[in-house]
């Protein structure tokens, strides 16, 4: 009868399973405990006759090894299911995952660097979270001028008592031509490219923040002639070699004498049409001749050296390559507008 029972037993401890360790402990409670099936069939062992103990003991005890080693075997598979699954994240995005590009101001803000590059401009960067003494002081607005006002400019801390100490954020990069100058000598040849933050409503054609590329030039003899050519240059690296420019007088407080710069439509030719308005004509950038104030401000002796400096918005540029109807577009990280540039180097 003892034998029966131990091959029963033996049947079912082969036929264990389990799927998580709270059933694996049950089963060895059930069998290996001090109360357990194994334990009794042992129990039972002493009334078992002479001739028999030998045999019946050798059942018993592969009994016990094997509900040991079927019992181990079960808690190896669930550490090791347990550990496979350490590393899933359930929120991340299924495979496969879909190779992104670059963001079309990334695109265009590499080619307006790469041109100038090419004509000798290096780069230069400064913070975004500026001072007054930089941004507006030494680009020589006065203390009244209306750019300052809340109106236009981010304040992040003002001085009552000192303008010049006012903590906001740039609203051009001209601060980063003049933390160069007032650390440099001439000559100097840099671009600025970097994010600006003006206080405008959000619509189709403006934002509060947007992007910029200022271009510094200084040195002995610099000419208006010279801005010209490098803005030629540019304007035909970019848009095409047919382009044309023309050259508006303007103000800006940092140059005199000011422009503004127009390309030709490189849509209609100059022909004439919607995108430009039927004009020919497309306005990308400021520019003009550093004023004598801003290089003696900025510690450059306005006597012995000249220079030229200009602006341009990334997004403008952005909307004459590629068209783009909404600048807030570039904003809201819509993949399908995004993959609209795959192609694009």
């Amino acid at each position: 009868m003892i034998l029966d029972k131990i091959e029963s037993l033996l049947a079912e401890v082969k036929e264990m399973k389990a799927s998580n360790a709270e059933e694996i402990e049950a089963l060895r409670l059930k069998y290996l405990s001090k109360k357990g099936e194994i334990n009794a069939v042992m129990a039972d062992f002493r009334n078992v006759p002479a001739d028999q103990k030998k045999e019946v003991g050798m059942k018993i005890n592969e009994l016990k090894q094997t509900a040991l080693e079927r019992l181990n075997a079960l808690r190896d598979a669930i550490e090791t299911s347990e550990d496979g699954d350490q590393g899933l994240d359930l929120t991340r995005t299924a495979y496969p995952i879909k190779l992104g590009t670059r963001h079309p101001l990334t695109i265009v803000k590499n080619e307006i660097i790469d041109i100038f590059s090419r004509m000798g401009f290096v780069l230069a960067d400064g913070p975004e979270a500026e001072d007054d003494l930089h941004v507006f002081t030494k680009m020589n607005f006065a203390a009244d001028h209306p750019a300052r006002d809340m109106q236009d400019t981010f304040f992040i801390e003002q001085n009552p008592n000192d303008v010049t100490k006012n903590i906001l954020l740039r609203s051009h990069t001209s601060s980063v031509q003049a933390r160069v100058m007032e650390t440099s000598q001439p000559p100097i040849r840099i671009i600025c490219p970097g994010r600006v933050y003006r206080n405008e409503a959000i619509t189709a054609r403006a934002h509060c923040f947007f992007h910029q590329i200022e271009g510094l030039y200084i040195d002995k003899n610099v000419s208006f002639t010279d801005l010209k050519q490098v803005l030629l240059t540019f304007a035909r690296e970019m848009f095409g070699a047919d382009t044309k420019i023309r050259l508006r007088p303007s103000y800006f407080p940092f140059t005199e004498p000011s422009a503004e710069m127009d390309i030709s439509c490189h849509i209609c030719g100059g022909k004439g049409c919607g995108f430009c308005k039927h004009t020919g004509w497309v306005e990308i950038l400021g520019c003009g001749m550093v004023d004598p104030n801003v290089l003696e401000l900025c510690g450059i002796d306005s006597k012995v050296y000249t220079g030229y400096a200009f602006g341009l918005g990334v997004e403008r540029i952005t909307n004459l390559k590629y068209q783009v109807s909404d600048l807030r577009m570039f904003s809201e990280n819509d993949v399908r507008f995004l993959e609209e540039f795959e192609g694009a180097k």
